[in-house]
């Protein structure tokens, strides 16, 4: 009987757990909708850099705009823009590469 009880127990708080992980997600859902379009961009030609530059900034602000500390919300935004700028410079040699 006491292990019937015990068993009750540990499958109500796993089941209490696995209901408060689709809470948990929402709000990095709501961080991976940010994107910086490239597709109309000369990445070569200096304007072209530029402007995604500003694209990068935005998604940047946008996507740590919830940080309430200033230095966590540096290291966010340093974050995406060391991210966008290894995944464009890995895009662009794959482009030179054809």
């Amino acid at each position: 009987m006491k292990t019937s009880t015990l068993t009750s127990r540990f499958a109500g708080v796993a089941t209490l757990a696995l209901a408060v992980l689709p809470i948990a997600a929402l709000t990095t859902a709501a961080h991976a909708a940010e994107r910086v379009h490239v597709a109309d961009l000369n990445l070569n030609a200096p304007n072209g850099h530029a402007v995604f530059e500003q694209r990068v900034d935005g998604a940047a602000h946008r996507f740590c705009r919830i940080e309430k500390n200033l230095t966590t919300k540096a290291a966010c935004e340093a974050g995406v823009r060391t991210e966008a700028n290894e995944k464009v410079s890995g895009a662009v040699m794959l482009a030179s590469r054809v």
